[in-house]
């Protein structure tokens, strides 16, 4: 797949000069194709390893991980305007490496989903569900209808157009995994154009606060 968006790559620098409108038009296209179904590729090969891998479980504050997700992204958020609001956050037994992906995973999305915004808005914070401690990820973005939720945390499940959002559908499904792996519950609510919360609860028996 990485062949083909380089080789289109190479054909456009070579020769765009010399190609009618509507045939650079369709290169694009079969370079942007190989470059999507590459990375659907990584992203697959990325939750095989994470359902099959052993792991380790440390008590690391949750603060630190989403830090380092945010230092992750930050080339996503260039030219933005975001407000970022982290609060406190607990110490919890978990895999510090997987659990850092979920926070990477759920922000890269609040950061793409709050595009259309002037000032984007994403919240990190802990919250009481039913009596259990919830971690939450919250952004003013473009929401979704909740009557697909289901289908959130499926593999290639998508509730907005790639033509509008780029991603392989599997990021989510990741997330998931992750939670799942711990032991936990992940959920999420949304409105349409009112933005989206999505939240996780670990194990409250090896996975508990400190």
């Amino acid at each position: 797949m990485r062949q083909i968006h380089g080789l289109s790559q190479i054909v456009e620098e070579d020769f765009a000069s010399q190609m009618p409108a509507k045939a650079l038009e369709y290169l694009k296209k079969i370079g942007q194709r190989g470059k999507d179904m590459g990375q659907m590729v990584d992203d697959l090969l990325k939750l095989s390893r994470i359902v099959k891998q052993d792991f380790s479980r440390q008590w690391i504050g949750l603060k630190s991980l989403v830090d380092e997700a945010v230092a992750g992204i930050m080339l996503e958020t260039e030219g933005r305007r975001i407000e970022w609001r982290i609060g406190d956050l607990p110490s919890v037994a978990c895999d510090p490496g997987l659990m850092r992906q979920v926070f990477s995973n759920l922000l890269s999305n609040a950061v793409k989903y709050t595009r259309p915004r002037d000032k984007a808005l994403v919240e990190v914070g802990q919250v009481k569900v039913n009596g259990e401690l919830a971690i939450f990820v919250r952004d003013n973005g473009v929401g979704f209808n909740m009557d697909y939720v289901d289908k959130l945390f499926g593999v290639f499940q998508r509730l907005h157009g790639a033509e509008d959002f780029e991603g392989t559908g599997v990021g989510l499904a990741i997330v998931a995994r992750v939670i799942h792996k711990h032991g936990g519950r992940i959920w999420a609510e949304g409105k349409v154009d009112k933005g989206a919360t999505f939240y996780f609860a670990l194990d409250q028996g090896e996975g508990a606060t400190k």
